[in-house]
């Protein structure tokens, strides 16, 4: 049955029978142990990189989804504590996030101010409101980095999986042709019926390969292009943020004079 299925592969001599599926677990059942061994190896990369793929759609679709929604309400409103006690809403929004810690640092450092820090006598912007700036700034990068790493998280084996599995795959092949060989050698025939099925249980390795390393590399690029996205939002609004604190700081210093 495998010779004949080959056979009408590479001669194109009919359609493939609808048994070709269990052909194939056939072969790896009756493929040697080093060739069973890798086709186990593609398997385990296979079903870790679904389960990253199928979490990071989720994480990602709802990252630019609560992002959408908190970016409305950062706009729409007019108090910051406002939004910070409904960003919370929003637990997976990167951008959110970024907020919710520019907030927290600029509170404390205004509270800091007011117990230690007193007003500028010439009614200029005060030291104390330039250092919550610049630390309201690292703040923001340093959430960036943090998040920017959450959402590429276990991205690497995605990358590693579509570099390494095909390589895997071949590897397995390659042994099982030099079994096939090492078999015609002992039985000193080298017909159709002796090399095909040995040749047919070695190739199934690199296409099991493959099937692993396609759709990782395609869910890596896919997800890198998602998350270059956020990393602009959320360079953008701490942009925007700094904006609006550093006029805030501004109006005030001249509300002082």
């Amino acid at each position: 049955m495998t010779s004949e299925l080959l056979i009408q592969i590479v001669t194109g001599a009919g359609p493939v029978s609808s048994s070709s599926s269990s052909n194939v677990w056939t072969m790896a059942a009756n493929a040697g142990l080093m060739v069973q061994s890798v086709l186990l190896l593609l398997l385990a990369f296979s079903i870790i990189s679904w389960t990253i793929i199928i979490y990071k759609s989720f994480q990602i679709r709802k990252a630019r989804r609560e992002s959408y929604y908190f970016l409305e309400l950062f706009w729409k409103s007019r108090s910051l504590v406002s939004v910070y006690n409904e960003s919370r809403r929003f637990e997976g929004s990167p951008v959110a996030e970024i907020f919710r810690v520019g907030y927290q640092e600029l509170t404390r450092v205004r509270k800091s101010a007011r117990e230690g820090v007193a007003d500028d006598e010439d009614g200029e912007v005060l030291p104390s409101q330039y250092q919550a700036m610049d630390n309201v700034q690292r703040a923001l990068r340093r959430a960036m980095s943090v998040e920017i790493s959450r959402l590429i998280r276990t991205l690497s084996f995605l990358a590693t999986t579509g570099n390494t599995t095909p390589f895997i795959g071949l590897f397995g092949t390659v042994w099982g042709i030099m079994s096939s060989f090492h078999e015609i050698g002992m039985v000193g025939s080298a017909n159709l019926a002796v090399v095909a099925p040995g040749i047919s249980e070695a190739l199934v390795a690199t296409a099991a390969g493959l099937a692993a390393a396609i759709p990782a590399v395609v869910a890596f690029n896919y997800f890198n292009s998602q998350v270059r996205v956020l990393e602009t939002e959320m360079t953008n609004f701490a942009s925007d943020f700094l904006n609006i604190l550093e006029r805030d700081t501004l109006k005030k210093a001249s509300g002082q004079r």
